[in-house]
């Protein structure tokens, strides 16, 4: 990997207290001279296996490309705070910006490529995109979505279930709960007891993409075998309906698992971000 890699836990504090947010900033050995990009992990995954492991921080430095990665709360690196607070999407999106500015990116200027951010989300990190870039368009520049959803999977997570399963073994009937969950304790670095107040903290305040869409260019990716494919059109057309530039890319035999790992995805967003 070229470039230098400097990993830290910037202290700010957003509604007074600290998120605990493990960040790891990147930069290319060549500057292309363009604005950094902000990378976001999916739920029970961390920024070392989703972005670092699979090579993308690696693409994208070659590429020149100063890189922002973070651990969600509770994941990877990062901490587990013990109010539920911190765990919501409106906190994260709030925290998101001070990481950003924190790194040094500055508000959007024309004629200044440098200016700015873009992002890139992968699953529940999609979603988060989907919102930071919708709400904050001073600074988003541009998206590239993969394995976005029109709806939260994790909305439809039986807590109850999961938390009788940790405490007692109880079976948990839900297939897509216990999939869930068995997922988030594959990993040893995950916290989860502090994935289970993420999950608390997202059905308290539901995702619905129409509410809040981005005006920015969007790049939306998926498995051709991952069923969140379906959602493609849907999203492209809420955002081309609110007059932002849409591209889909479709991976062949690709799933949500492993589409993350595809090299066409990689050039592809590093392609749509090169503006």
């Amino acid at each position: 990997m070229s470039g230098r890699h400097t990993g830290e836990q910037h202290s700010h504090t957003v509604e007074g207290t600290d998120p605990q947010l493990y960040v790891g900033v990147h930069d290319p050995a060549v500057d292309a001279g363009l604005r950094p990009v902000l990378l976001l992990h999916g739920f029970s995954s961390s920024s070392k296996l989703n972005w670092e492991d699979t090579g993308w921080v690696a693409a994208l430095l070659d590429a020149g490309r100063r890189v922002i990665t973070v651990d969600l709360p509770g994941h990877g690196r990062s901490g587990a705070p013990e109010d539920r607070d911190s765990y919501s999407p409106s906190r994260i999106r709030a925290d998101l910006l001070q990481v950003a500015f924190d790194a040094g990116v500055r508000p959007l200027q024309d004629g200044d490529p440098s200016s700015g951010l873009d992002v890139v989300g992968y699953s529940l990190g999609s979603r988060l995109a989907w919102e930071f870039g919708a709400t904050q368009p001073e600074i988003v520049h541009r998206l590239v979505l993969g394995g976005p959803n029109v709806a939260d999977p994790l909305a439809a997570f039986d807590l109850v279930a999961a938390q009788d399963y940790l405490a007692d073994g109880t079976p948990i009937a839900d297939e897509s709960t216990a999939r869930l969950l068995k997922m988030a304790l594959l990993l040893p670095s995950n916290n989860i007891f502090a994935l289970l107040s993420l999950v608390e903290a997202i059905k308290a305040e539901p995702y619905d993409p129409a509410e809040a869409v981005p005006h920015v260019p969007v790049l939306l990716v998926a498995g051709d075998k991952d069923e969140r494919a379906a959602s493609l059109p849907r999203l492209a057309g809420l955002a081309s309906n609110a007059g932002a530039m849409v591209e889909q890319v479709m991976l062949p035999g690709r799933n949500h698992t492993n589409a993350i790992t595809s090299r066409a995805f990689k050039q592809a967003a590093i392609t749509f971000l090169a503006v």
